[in-house]
């Protein structure tokens, strides 16, 4: 496979109350693959600041690169996503802002019967989501003993963070493919495909809580390979 066609590297990027060790099971697959995978460790403070943490990353590759974002983490590339090296978005289960809007924006108006994120009030400028609710919402499909781990280590979420706007959403250029969690109860499946079409984006839907990249790393692996390899 020529790095002139196919980029051999892959960026993931992870989402709110998270941090990037649940993309191990992803990551040990592209590995076994030949991509050479690297992992943003956003502090998920502002949007700002994770698009130059990513871009940091981006800067230390050598040739180009996918990338790839988990929900909030589908804020970050769609700005992130301008960068030179950059031949491609993938969404799993991902927001993925027009110009101007935010997580916060998206999420303003749930349709009728739309399941709510558990989101708590801010704490300090700080979100977190209720440990109670955290496996229901977010893990349905994980054992519950690491649902209730990933409902204990969350990592604060910054409310700068949510409502960082997009600026410039590098789908509007470079192509874009995601991946629908059927079972999705933190951002609803009918949103998903919304932002999908939006963007332009090879879409597949498959079952899956909003936890997917863990709970099908398989899934979600051939998914991005199949953008690698476009």
């Amino acid at each position: 496979m020529s790095e002139s066609k196919h980029p051999r590297n892959i960026v993931l990027v992870h989402g709110g109350f998270v941090d990037g060790s649940g993309w191990q099971g992803v990551y040990d697959r592209l590995s076994k693959e030949g991509y050479r995978v690297s992992i943003v460790q956003n502090p998920t403070l502002s949007l700002e600041d994770d698009v130059a943490t990513t871009h940091r990353v981006l800067d230390a590759l050598e040739g180009r690169a996918v990338l790839v974002g988990h929900s909030y983490g589908g804020a970050v590339i769609t700005q992130a996503g301008n960068h030179e090296k950059v031949t491609g978005l993938v969404y799993i289960a991902a927001f993925a802002p027009d110009k101007g809007e935010s997580v916060s924006t998206l999420i303003a108006d749930p349709p009728p019967g739309a399941p709510v994120p558990p989101i708590l009030p801010p704490r300090d400028g700080f979100l977190f989501l209720d440990r109670d609710k955290f496996a229901a919402s977010f893990a349905a499909d994980l054992p519950a003993d690491l649902a209730a781990f990933m409902a204990d280590s969350q990592v604060p979420w910054g409310v700068d963070a949510l409502n960082g706007a997009v600026s410039q959403p590098a789908w509007r250029t470079k192509s874009a493919s995601y991946l629908v969690a059927a079972d999705d109860r933190m951002i609803p499946p009918p949103a998903q495909h919304t932002m999908a079409e939006r963007a332009g984006a090879r879409t597949v839907e498959v079952p899956g809580s909003h936890a997917v990249y863990v709970s099908r790393p398989g899934t979600v692996a051939d998914f991005i390979k199949q953008a690698a390899d476009g």
